[in-house]
C-alpha cells in the first residue's frame, strides 16, 4: 500500500480479496504474529480501506477505496495464531473467531478436515478458512445468516456467530431427516423426533438464532411449507422476526388469547404465528398488597391471557408445523406448550434455553423436546469474549446497618412498642416473609452503601446500575433513598480537607471504604450530582390511581431507552445522566443493556431466576471486562445450593467472587513481570536495563498484551486495598511502557482498555517523571528531541534514542524519496554494524547522520547543483531504474536531468490543475496521468527505457508524487 499523500490515496492493496462469480466478497488482511496487537492492526487496516475512520470522523480525508466494498460480505483479520471476522463498518471489538468447521447440512468434524490437511489439530486461521471461506459454508452464510439490524439509530450489517450457524444447520438437519410422529409410532417409538433443544447461554444470540432459523427453513424447498408458531414472552424477538419475515414476504401473526391462538393454528398451510405470553405470571405483584396513595414517593400493556388448565382439542393434525418455545424450561411456556402439544399432536418443536437445564427437570423438558441440538454454555461464550465474565462480592444487610446493630437490634428498634412474647410472634412472621427488607431505615443505609460502592468502584469507568429490591414498594423506598444518599455523599465531599481531596489512587487505597467514597464522589462530584435513578415497577388491578404514571409501560420504553446511553461521551447529546433503574422482578429477563457494569440483589432469587438475572451484568460493550453482582440479601451464601441444581459443566464460571480475581492479578502481574527475568533484569527500576530488552519487536508485542492483561485485572480488584501491593509494579511497568514507545516509536498507546481507576494511577505517576503518555513520541525533528536525549541514562542508552529515531524518521519520509533512505538505511545498519559497541564513536557518527537528516545536507550530496530542489528526489528514482547502480557518464547524468525536469512538470501542472486527483473517484485521471508519464518516456529519441522499464519508472513516479503532494502543489 503507497504512503499517504495530500489529501487522498491512489489505490489500496489488500492482502486477499475472495471473488465469487467475479464479485469480490470477502476481503482479507494478513498480519505477522510477530507485531503488537496483529488483529488490531488487521481491523484498523480493513478499516482505513472501507474509509470506515472517515466516516466516524475520525480523520478528514479519504484514505481508502469504496468501490471495492460495495459488494462486500465478510471481512477477516488473521494472524495465523488468531483470526476473526466481522462485517463492514465494525469496530474491533465486534469482530468474532469462528470456533466449528459444521457444514450447510449440520455435519463435519475438526478431525476430518485436520486428516485431509495432513495435521494432527488447526489453527485459528485454518479453522476460520475450513468452516467459513469453504465455498458452501461461504454462500450459505452469504444467502442465510447476514442481516440488517437498527442499533443506536444506525442500520448495522451483522453475521452471524459460529455458534448461531451451528446450531442453525443441525436443526435444519434434524428437521428434514428426523422421523415424524407416526413414522416413530411405526418403529416403536412415540415422540416426534426431528427437534431437540438449542441452549445457548445468556447475552449469546439467541433471539437471532431463531432469526436465521426461520430464514433459512423459508429458504428450503422442503421446509418452505412449514407452519412456524413462535411461544415467546419477549416483544423484541417478535419485533425482530416480524422484520426477518419481511424479507421473505410474510406476514407475522400475533394470538393475543387462547380463542386467537386455536384459530390460527387450524388454518393450513405456511405461516408465522407469535403466542406472547405472560412474563412469569408477573413475579412484580405476586403475593404483595396493592400499593395504596399512602405508600406514593414524594404500564403495563395488559397481558394476554392464557388459562393453564384450559384443555386443547385436536386442531391441526398437520406434520408441517414447527413450534418454537423461547425459555422452554420453564413453567408457564410449559402449560401453554402442553396445551399446544396435545393441539398439534404431529408438529415438530425446538426449545430454545438461555440458561442451562435443571437436573431433575432434563428428563421431562428431553421428554418434551428430544435431546439437545446444540449446546454454547457459560464458560464458552466467556472464552469467546460474546459474554464478560460475572463476579459477585457480598455486603450483608448488618454491615450496611448503622453503628453495627444487627438485624435484631434493628428489628427491635422498629417494634419497641410490643411485648418480648408480641416481638417473638412477629419475628416469626414478618423476619421470613422479609417485612423488614422494604423497612426504611434499612432501605435508607443500603442506599448510602450502594452509593458509596458504585462512585467508589463503577462510575469512574461509566457503567450503570440495576437494583433489585425485596417488592414493588422497596423499589420506590430506593428511589426516595438514592436521592436522598446522592445529596449526602456529595456533601461529604464537599467537606473533605485540602490533603484528602488531592489523595493519590496509592494512598487512597489505604483509606477506609468510607473516605474512598467521599473521594471518588470529589473526583466525579459533577457526573455525580448529575446521576438519576428510575423504579421501574408493574401496576396491579388493585393499585391505588395515582400509582399510574410509576407503572406506566410507554413511561418505562423511555426509560430504558435513557438507561442504554452512556454517562460518558465527547459527545454530550449522545449521553444520559439516568444510571440505576430500580426494579422488582421486571428486566430481570431478556433486558439487554451492555452499558450496566453492576447488579445489587436486595431478594431472594433461586436457580433459573438467578442465573437470568446475573446475566444482566454480562453483556460486552464499553470495554467492559467483567459484570459485578453485589449481594445485600445474602444470596450468595444460597449460590451453592441454587448453582447444584444443574450439572457442574453446565454452571462452570457462572458467577466467581471477586476475590478470585486476586489470584488472577497476581499471576498476572509474575508474568509480565518474567518477561524482564528472563532477560536477566531482577530489578524493574533499571528502566534502562528494561528499555533494551524491549529492543527486541516480539518481546514489545509481548509485553504490550501481557502488560494491558495486568493492568485489566488491577482495575476490576482496585480500589479495594488486595489491588495495593501490585500499584507499585504497575506504574514503573506504565513508566517502563512509556519510555519505549518513546524510544521505538511504534508501540502502540496502551489505549481504551485500561480501566480509568488504573489509567489515573499510571497516568499521574509517568507525568510526574516527565512523560505525557497521551502525546505522541518525539521525533528527530522536534525542537524537544535534543533535551530528551541530554536525559539519557548513558551512552548506550543515547546511542540507542539516537538510532530509532533515525529509524522513525526514514520509516515515516521513505516514499518521498525512496532511493535516498533506503541508502539511509543502508548506512545506519553499516554505523552500527562496523562500531559494535564502541558507543561514542557510534554516538559521534549517528550525530553526523542527525544533522544531515535535519539541514537537507542527506539529499544535496548527490543532487547536480543546478537541478531546482523539488526534483532532486525524483533523479534518484529515475537513475536507479534506469542505470540499475551504474554510474552515469556526465553526458547521461545530463540528459536524465532534462528528462526528470520535464516528468516533474508534467507531474507539477497536473496536480496543481487537478488537486483532489488522488481520491478514489479520480481514478481515471490517475490512469491517464500514469499513461502520460509512460508515453512521454517512450517518445524520447534514442529510446532511454524499453517497455517494461517505462511502465515500473511511471508508477514509482506516481507513488512518489502522491508522497509528495503538497511539495509539488506549493512549486
Amino acid at each position: 500500500m503507497g504512503g499517504q499523500g495530500g489529501s487522498a490515496q491512489t489505490f489500496i492493496v489488500p492482502d486477499l480479496v475472495l471473488l465469487v462469480n467475479g464479485l469480490p466478497l470477502v476481503v482479507v488482511e494478513c498480519k505477522s504474529p510477530s507485531i503488537p496487537e496483529p488483529l488490531a492492526a488487521a481491523v484498523d487496516q480493513l478499516r482505513r480501506y472501507s474509509n470506515q475512520r472517515r466516516a466516524a470522523f475520525e480523520i478528514d480525508d479519504n484514505e481508502g477505496n469504496e468501490a471495492l466494498f460495495a459488494t462486500n460480505q465478510l471481512l477477516i483479520a488473521t494472524s495465523f495464531d488468531e483470526a476473526r471476522v466481522g462485517c463492514i463498518g465494525a469496530g474491533f471489538e465486534h469482530y468474532a473467531r469462528w470456533k466449528t468447521v459444521v457444514d450447510p447440512d449440520g455435519s463435519g468434524s475438526e478431525i476430518e478436515v485436520a486428516r485431509q490437511l495432513g495435521k494432527t489439530g488447526l489453527s485459528e486461521q485454518e479453522r476460520l478458512i475450513a468452516g467459513l471461506l469453504a465455498p458452501a459454508q461461504l454462500l450459505d452464510v452469504v444467502q442465510h445468516f447476514l442481516l440488517f439490524m437498527q442499533v443506536g439509530g444506525q442500520t448495522v450489517k451483522s453475521v452471524c456467530r459460529y455458534q448461531q450457524y451451528r446450531a442453525v444447520n443441525r436443526a435444519i438437519a434434524r428437521l428434514k431427516t428426523g422421523k415424524t410422529r407416526l413414522e416413530a409410532v411405526k418403529t416403536g417409538g412415540e415422540h416426534d423426533q426431528r427437534g431437540g433443544i438449542i441452549w445457548h447461554t445468556q447475552g449469546s444470540g439467541k433471539s437471532l438464532t431463531m432469526v436465521f432459523l426461520v430464514r433459512k427453513m423459508r429458504a428450503d424447498a422442503q421446509l418452505r411449507r412449514f407452519k412456524v408458531i413462535v411461544v415467546t414472552d419477549r416483544k423484541d424477538l417478535q419485533r425482530q422476526l416480524s422484520a426477518t419475515a419481511t424479507l421473505t414476504g410474510e406476514v407475522v401473526e400475533v394470538a393475543d388469547s387462547t380463542a386467537g391462538l386455536k384459530a390460527l393454528a387450524r388454518r393450513k398451510g405456511p405461516g408465522l404465528i407469535f403466542a406472547t405470553i405472560q412474563k412469569y405470571r408477573d413475579p412484580d405483584t405476586v403475593g404483595e398488597a396493592p400499593l395504596t396513595a399512602d405508600d406514593l414517593p414524594k404500564v403495563q400493556e395488559p397481558k394476554p391471557s392464557y388459562k393453564a388448565g384450559e384443555p386443547f382439542e385436536v386442531l391441526n393434525e398437520d406434520d408441517s408445523i414447527l413450534v418454537l418455545v423461547d425459555e422452554a424450561h420453564r413453567t408457564q411456556a410449559g402449560d401453554l406448550h402442553a396445551n399446544l402439544l396435545a393441539g398439534l399432536p404431529n408438529c415438530a418443536r425446538i426449545g430454545f434455553t438461555g440458561t442451562p437445564i435443571i437436573m431433575g427437570e432434563k428428563k421431562r423438558t428431553h421428554e418434551i423436546f428430544g435431546d439437545f441440538i446444540d449446546r454454547y454454555t457459560i464458560k464458552e461464550a466467556e472464552a469467546d469474549g460474546a459474554t464478560v465474565p460475572v463476579l459477585y462480592e457480598g455486603r450483608t444487610a448488618n454491615g450496611a446497618i448503622k453503628d453495627g446493630a444487627s438485624l435484631d437490634a434493628l428489628f427491635e428498634d422498629m417494634f419497641r412498642q410490643h411485648t418480648p412474647q408480641e416481638l417473638e410472634a412477629i419475628k416469626r412472621k414478618y423476619a421470613t416473609r422479609g417485612h423488614i427488607f422494604e423497612a426504611p431505615a434499612l432501605i435508607a443505609d443500603k442506599a448510602r452503601d450502594m452509593l458509596r460502592h458504585y462512585v467508589t468502584n463503577i462510575l469512574p469507568n461509566g457503567y450503570k446500575a440495576q437494583v433489585v429490591a425485596y417488592s414493588r414498594l422497596a423499589a420506590i423506598r430506593y428511589f426516595e433513598a438514592l436521592k436522598t444518599a446522592q445529596g449526602e455523599l456529595l456533601a461529604e465531599a464537599d467537606a473533605l480537607s485540602a490533603h484528602d481531596k488531592a489523595l493519590d489512587d496509592e494512598a487512597l487505597c489505604q483509606r477506609p471504604p468510607r473516605v474512598q467514597a467521599a473521594v471518588q464522589a470529589w473526583r466525579y462530584r459533577e457526573a455525580l450530582a448529575r446521576l438519576e435513578f428510575a423504579p421501574i415497577i408493574s401496576g396491579s388491578h388493585n393499585d391505588d390511581p395515582a400509582w399510574k404514571r410509576w407503572t406506566d409501560g410507554a413511561v418505562h420504553e423511555q426509560l430504558i431507552k435513557r438507561f442504554k446511553k452512556p454517562l460518558f461521551h465527547a459527545q454530550s447529546e449522545k449521553t444520559d445522566p439516568l444510571a440505576f433503574l430500580l426494579v422488582k422482578s421486571m428486566l430481570l429477563t431478556g433486558f439487554d443493556a451492555p452499558i450496566e457494569g453492576v447488579m445489587y440483589l436486595d431478594r431472594p432469587i433461586r436457580e433459573a431466576e438467578l442465573l437470568q438475572a446475573i446475566a444482566r451484568v454480562n453483556r460486552t460493550g464499553f470495554g467492559k471486562r467483567c459484570g459485578i453482582v453485589v449481594d445485600y440479601y445474602g444470596v450468595a451464601q444460597h449460590l451453592k445450593e441454587a448453582l447444584a441444581a444443574y450439572a457442574d459443566e453446565d454452571v462452570a464460571g457462572a458467577l466467581a467472587s471477586l476475590k478470585d480475581e486476586v489470584p488472577v492479578l497476581r499471576d498476572r502481574h509474575l508474568r509480565v513481570v518474567e518477561l524482564f527475568r528472563k532477560q536477566g533484569i531482577e530489578s524493574l527500576d533499571d528502566t534502562e536495563a528494561c528499555i533494551e530488552a524491549l529492543a527486541s519487536e516480539k518481546l514489545r508485542a509481548e509485553f504490550a498484551v501481557k502488560l494491558k492483561a495486568f493492568l485489566a485485572s488491577l482495575d476490576t480488584v482496585l480500589p479495594r486495598p488486595e489491588g495495593l501491593p501490585y500499584a507499585r509494579d504497575a506504574k514503573r511497568l506504565a513508566y517502563v511502557y512509556a519510555r519505549a514507545r518513546n524510544r521505538y516509536k511504534d508501540t502502540p498507546v496502551l489505549g481504551k482498555d485500561v480501566g480509568a481507576k488504573v489509567r489515573k494511577l499510571i497516568d499521574e505517576h509517568v507525568i510526574s517523571l516527565g512523560i505525557d503518555p497521551r502525546i505522541p513520541p518525539i521525533q528527530l525533528t522536534d525542537t524537544e528531541f535534543d533535551t530528551q536525549l541530554a536525559r539519557a541514562a548513558n551512552a548506550r542508552a543515547k546511542a540507542s534514542e539516537m538510532e530509532h529515531a533515525i529509524r522513525a524518521h526514514i520509516r515515516r519520509h521513505v516514499d518521498e524519496d525512496p532511493v535516498l533512505y533506503r541508502k539511509l538505511s543502508e548506512r545506519l545498519n553499516e554505523i552500527l554494524k562496523t562500531l559494535g559497541e564502541q558507543w561514542n564513536e557510534v554516538i559521534a557518527q549517528l550525530q553526523k547522520l542527525i544533522d544531515e537528516l535535519r539541514t537537507g545536507k542527506a539529499g544535496a550530496a548527490d543532487a547536480p547543483a543546478d537541478l531546482p530542489e523539488h526534483c532532486a528526489p525524483f533523479l534518484r528514482t529515475v537513475l536507479d531504474v534506469v542505470c540499475t547502480g551504474q554510474a552515469p557518464t556526465p553526458a547521461e547524468l545530463l540528459r536524465l536531468k532534462d528528462v526528470t525536469v520535464e516528468l516533474v512538470d508534467l507531474l507539477v501542472q497536473e496536480l496543481q490543475d487537478n488537486r483532489g486527483i488522488w481520491s478514489p473517484s479520480k481514478r481515471a485521471d490517475q490512469d491517464n496521468l500514469n499513461g502520460q508519464l509512460f508515453e512521454h518516456l517512450m517518445r524520447l529519441r534514442p529510446p532511454l527505457v524499453d517497455a517494461d522499464k517505462a511502465g515500473v519508472l511511471a508508477d514509482r513516479l506516481m507513488e512518489q508524487a502522491r508522497a509528495n503532494h503538497d511539495r509539488l502543489v506549493q512549486v
